[in-house]
Order: C-alpha cells, then sequence, then structure tokens
C-alpha cells in the first residue's frame, strides 16, 4: 500500500470509529478499479463540517457551505465532503444552495457514472447507485441522471467528458454526446482559466489526438479556438505538403509527439501553423501556393489565443517564440557559426528541434536539417553554446569607453569572435578590443 492511500484510509477509519459513514469518492475510486494509482484521494461522508473539524487536529475551510473541509494528515491533504444534494446553479459552475443528504442522493448530483462510485477500504467494499462498474468495464462515459441537467450544473463538464475519453479511449454513451454537441456553445460561460487547464490536461495526455478529434466533432473547440476551423480547407503546396490541408497536417503532427511533450511544445504544435490561412496566395509565375510571413502572423495570433485563454506569460513567450522561428531551420546549413550557436542556445531549442522534427515527418518526410542541429548541438556542448563571459560592460567602462548603446555593439562582436573560436580567454580578448577599438587609426 502506498503511503497516500494508507494515510487517506487512516481518515477514513476515524471518521467511521466516531460513528460516521466514510468512504473513498470520485476518481480515486474509478482509478482504483481501472488497476491504477491514484495520486490523490477524496471522502465522502455523513459528518457534518463542523464535526470533521473537531475530529481531526489540522484542517481548512475552503467550502464549509458546500460541506467542503480539507483534512491534513502528515504531508497529505484530503477533501472532505458531506453527502449533500445541489440546490440549482446560477453560473453554471456552483449550486446555490446545498442540503446535506445521504450518500444515494449525493450521487445523482455528480457527472458520470464512472466518478459515482463510492469505496469503503475498511471494509474493502464498493457502493455502486449507479452503475458505474459496468461503465468503466464497457469503457463507457456516462452522465449520471439527465445528460442536460448535468452539463447546465457546470459547463465544464463538457470537457471532462471529452477527457475522460481520450484519457480512457472510452467512448461517449450516445445520449450523453448528443448533450455536449447540443451544449457545446456553452462552454464560453466558463472562465477561460477553467477551460485553459481542462484544455492543457487533454493536450498533455498521450491520448491527445482522439481528445483533440473529440473536441473537433463535438463544436468544442470552435467554441474555445475558432482560428483552428479555418486551417480546414486551407491548401499547401503537394511538393512540401503532399498529406494535405493545414488542418491535416497540424493533427497528423500531434499524432507524431512523444507521450511526454512539454505544454509549450503541444500548443506550439496546435498553433504553429495558424498563420497560413490569413497568409494564403498564389504565386503564379512559380506555379505554386505561398504563405509569405506566416510565421511571423501566426506567432501574434498564437499569442492572441493564448492571452485569451490566461495562460501564463512564460508560455506565451515560449509558444510564439516558437512559432515565429519555426520556418527559421530551413537556413541553418548556412548560417555563420556565431548566429547558429546563438539560435541553438536559446532556452526554446529543444522544443524546437521536436516540433520541426514532427513538422517534417508530416509533411516532406526529410529530417537532414534536424540531424545537422542535433549533431552540431550534441558537437558543441553546453559550455560552447553558452561559454563564459571574457568581457563585461566594466570592463570597457574601465577601458574608457563611454557608457551607451556602443558597449552593447562591442559586447556582442566579443561573443561572436568567442563563438566563432577566434577568442579563447579573457586577456585575448581584451586585447581585440583595444585593437579594434581603442587604437588609434592611421591615417
Amino acid at each position: 500500500m502506498n503511503l497516500i492511500k494508507e494515510e487517506a484510509m487512516k481518515v477514513v477509519s476515524k471518521l467511521q470509529q466516531s460513528g460516521y459513514l466514510a468512504y473513498f469518492a470520485g476518481g480515486c475510486v474509478r482509478d482504483l478499479l481501472r488497476d491504477e494509482i491514484p495520486t490523490d484521494y477524496d471522502i465522502a461522508t455523513n459528518a457534518l463540517p463542523e464535526q470533521v473539524i473537531s475530529l481531526f487536529s489540522k484542517t481548512r475551510s475552503v467550502g464549509a457551505h458546500f460541506g467542503v473541509i480539507i483534512v491534513i494528515s502528515e504531508e497529505f491533504v484530503f477533501q472532505v465532503a458531506t453527502f449533500r444534494n445541489d440546490g440549482s446553479y446560477g453560473d453554471g459552475r456552483r449550486p446555490e444552495t446545498v442540503e446535506f443528504t445521504s450518500p444515494e442522493e449525493d450521487v445523482l448530483r455528480r457527472d458520470f457514472t464512472i466518478n459515482g462510485i463510492f469505496y469503503d477500504p475498511v471494509e474493502d467494499r464498493t457502493i455502486d447507485y449507479v452503475n458505474g462498474q459496468d461503465d468503466i468495464s464497457s469503457g463507457t462515459v456516462r452522465a449520471i441522471g439527465n445528460p442536460e441537467s448535468r452539463f447546465k450544473e457546470d459547463h465544464l463538464r463538457l470537457l471532462r467528458a471529452v477527457r475522460f475519453a481520450a484519457r480512457f479511449n472510452y467512448k461517449i454513451e450516445e445520449s450523453t454526446w448528443a448533450a455536449i454537441c447540443g451544449n457545446a456553445k456553452e462552454i464560453k460561460n466558463i472562465s477561460e482559466e477553467r477551460i485553459r487547464d481542462e484544455l492543457s490536461k487533454i493536450l498533455l495526455d498521450p491520448e491527445r489526438v482522439r481528445g483533440f478529434d473529440l473536441l473537433m466533432e463535438s463544436g468544442l473547440m470552435e467554441a474555445i479556438i475558432p482560428e483552428i476551423i479555418d486551417l480546414k480547407g486551407c491548401e499547401q503546396p503537394p511538393q512540401f505538403h503532399p498529406e494535405g490541408d493545414v488542418f491535416v497536417h497540424t493533427r497528423l503532427m500531434l499524432t507524431l509527439l512523444k507521450d511526454d511533450p512539454s505544454l509549450s511544445l503541444v500548443l506550439s504544435v496546435l498553433l504553429h501553423d495558424i498563420g497560413k490561412p490569413a497568409t494564403f496566395s498564389y504565386d503564379e509565375e512559380a506555379d505554386r501556393i505561398r504563405f509569405n510571413g506566416h510565421d511571423k502572423i501566426g506567432s501574434d495570433m498564437a499569442s492572441t489565443i493564448l492571452r485569451r485563454l490566461k495562460y501564463p506569460n512564460k508560455i506565451i513567450e515560449e509558444v510564439t517564440e516558437m512559432v515565429v522561428n519555426h520556418m527559421t531551420f530551413k537556413d541553418v546549413q548556412k548560417m555563420r557559426e556565431a548566429k547558429l550557436k546563438r539560435f541553438m542556445a536559446r532556452p526554446t531549442f529543444e522544443d524546437e528541434t521536436e516540433l520541426h522534427r514532427v513538422d517534417c515527418l508530416a509533411s516532406h518526410g526529410k529530417l537532414d536539417l534536424y540531424e545537422f542541429c542535433r549533431e552540431k548541438s550534441a558537437e558543441a556542448g553546453e559550455e560552447g553554446l553558452r561559454p563564459p563571459r571574457l568581457v563585461t560592460g566594466h570592463d570597457l567602462i574601465g577601458m574608457g569607453l563611454e557608457p551607451g548603446p556602443r558597449l552593447g555593439e562591442i559586447l556582442q562582436w566579443v561573443e561572436d569572435e568567442q563563438l566563432e573560436g577566434r577568442l579563447a580567454d579573457r586577456k585575448t580578448a581584451l586585447a581585440a578590443v583595444e585593437l579594434k577599438y581603442l587604437a588609434p587609426k592611421q591615417e
């Protein structure tokens, strides 16, 4: 037994020993029944919030009005919720009122049958009022009760259904799917932060392509990132993109990503060609399609999209950097040594090479530039790409140079010479600066 489960069992045991009903609830039960190891445990009980608080020495009241108390046991945090049924949902997120009730009624306000199962770890007993175990066995995501009602209570459940179906490779039950499609536009009533978090989970999952397809088919993607829809039917030059239009290309790239990409990388794959529809043109002289400037326009569009979804600035900066640079790889073999090293030394370079790899594999299939960059990066090593600075601004001022933009130009020249292998130590670098910038010019 792992430590977190052991501590969760202690919380359940203490509640039961005090005369209350107490069970594991929600996703942890689903994962246990699927022979997966839960990363967190939620607990449901008939003990009232104040009774829970009285039983445990370390608690936090984060939702006592809704019957939710945080219990801290060792280094673990457990959400302990009193069985309840919910009143009306005025904001599509939280009930306006709650009533503490029985476990049978508590289940009926939960989202999906696979998440509506209780488990008593003390007696090793499963309590299933909604046939959730059958849906786990058959691989089905099914709303509890009336799907329309469940989704109107919390519109985020529209995305959660897609995430569970993708993650577990489950089908979505027919009436549940119909309600998702019929209410897809309602997702816009949810805060951008909640949409962002759920979307990120879908895109980071190894089954992201199934999630992507369900987002497209349901209409949720159109409601969240309508710019993606414009990729459909945007033709590409067949000599470079035999796979098809920009949408087909983007989807194919998602299938080629490794299982554990960074969030910035997967968002870059999704948005790297987002500027192509806006820059589409046909060059009659060359008899080919062009997308001039789609990297720069796409970077601006990616920034707009990610800011709309309230992504952190760091993620936005990384994604826009990757989108604007994804066409630069075509020039790497022609770059001077210093420029190439600078290109490879940037923090986003590792992710950019992976973006380039899947971009190539999803189109012409040539990986020569990818292999070139990998070889050059390995050859240079960390110190070769990011060598210690030989000369500082203080050094230049000490040599009699005035503070100002010229200092930056000189420092860059020194760094270029260092990266090119022409300057290797501080003494030589200072002498080179003296000769180039301070020595009297011969008339």
